[in-house]
């Protein structure tokens, strides 16, 4: 290969130092022949106060699966998934099964990497805790590339915004109208102008109840807050439909997960039945979830979670077919992960942070970002700009 003619000798023979430009590219040339030479895994929870419910289950504890994949020239990439249950599983999965498949491999190689996992695992989980594995290595790959390249992730992805909106996510069904109006009035009061509240109270059992307490949170925070509603899987499709109909003067910026989410045909009878927006997709996993979601015209607002559905690799494809078929993104919970993400993606809404997450972030991160007057601004550092707190994850590691 020529090289740069900053290299070569001068007009007079004396030899020329390398300008800045060709010894930064020395230096990232170098660094992009780099190999993973070593995978650590980590699992950090902390128990939820009081166990709060959504419509289907009590959530008691909340839990990140953190991988650090480190290469031969000193850099560590950094994965995040999560968990209610399920954790030691997955890390369990990455340790015994999957990390050996990572060693000496070039970390540059994300397709052929999430390629040869996708189909390691196709015996095991086609959804669920295999792919939350997949999904962290995934992650900490993209995570590696930033850092390897100097940029944060949401430049890497061809991303520009930097200050994102961001709504508070909490609002159980398990709260008293007192507990839930004092929680939203103190997301509001924190600057947030969207929240989300769960419905399905009394296992889906009791709409009426869910109507009032719909009514009051709009009457008591006003019109100028954006409103969302939870049902994690409560309803039937009818029912659902009802509650639609009977809060259609709420102005309600979407109704999530009215029905069942394999429930497709479902989805579909109710968005096309309400005039809320239908949002769903944190339970699928892949392009062909997303997909599937697409063909049924199931939603309008597609939820698809990078920590779950295959990572950064797998979430630029949903993205991808989202825009294609012009429906909105707002993917679930993670925030740190998908504030990335969602800049990079012209059909990308806003972030979700739920409220419950708070004391783990604290624990495992130095000085998260935290968002002031509901925009959460993207941090400069090089791939996900996060720093863990080491010292923490591995005194907390279970």
């Amino acid at each position: 290969m020529t090289q740069n003619i900053e290299d070569q000798k001068g007009r007079n023979g004396e030899e020329r130092r390398p300008s800045r430009r060709s010894q930064v590219i020395a230096i990232r040339g170098g660094m992009l022949q780099m190999k993973i030479d070593k995978v650590e895994v980590f699992l950090v929870s902390t128990a939820i106060p009081n166990s709060p419910s959504d419509s289907t289950r009590t959530v008691a504890s909340l839990g990140y699966v953190i991988v650090c994949l480190h290469t031969d020239d000193g850099l560590t990439g950094m994965g995040i998934t999560y968990h209610e249950i399920g954790g030691a599983a997955i890390r369990s999965l990455i340790e015994k099964d999957l990390a050996g498949l990572l060693l000496g491999r070039d970390p540059l190689a994300t397709e052929a990497i999430w390629e040869g996992i996708f189909h390691y695992i196709r015996g095991v989980g086609r959804k669920g805790l295999a792919f939350c594995a997949l999904s962290v290595i995934d992650i900490a790959l993209w995570d590696l590339k930033g850092k390897m390249v100097g940029l944060p992730l949401y430049k890497l992805l061809g991303g520009e915004r930097k200050e994102l909106p961001v709504y508070a996510s909490g609002g159980w069904t398990s709260y008293d109208e007192r507990q839930l109006l004092e929680e939203l009035q103190g997301m509001v009061d924190a600057g947030y102008t969207m929240v989300k509240m769960k419905v399905g109270v009394a296992d889906g059992k009791r709409p009426d109840l869910d109507v009032r307490r719909v009514r009051r949170v709009r009457r008591e925070l006003g019109g100028g807050i954006g409103i969302m509603l939870d049902a994690n899987n409560a309803f039937q499709a009818a029912a659902a439909i009802r509650l639609g109909h009977q809060l259609a003067d709420e102005d309600i910026l979407f109704f999530e997960e009215p029905v069942l989410a394999d429930d497709l045909e479902g989805l579909a009878r109710v968005r096309a039945s309400i005039d809320i927006p239908v949002a769903t997709g944190e339970h699928e996993y892949t392009k062909y979830g997303a997909r599937d979601l697409v063909k049924h015209g199931a939603a309008d607002i597609i939820q698809m979670d990078a920590a779950r559905c295959g990572g950064v690799t797998e979430w630029q494809k949903i993205a991808a077919l989202t825009q294609a078929w012009n429906l909105s993104l707002a993917p679930h919970c993670m925030d740190y992960i998908h504030m990335h993400l969602v800049s990079a993606a012209p059909n990308g809404l806003f972030l979700e942070r739920l409220q419950a997450f708070e004391p783990l972030n604290e624990l495992v991160f130095v000085d998260p970002p935290q968002p002031k007057g509901g925009i959460l601004t993207i941090p400069d550092g090089p791939g996900l700009g996060l720093t863990l707190n080491l010292e923490n994850v591995r005194k907390y590691n279970e």
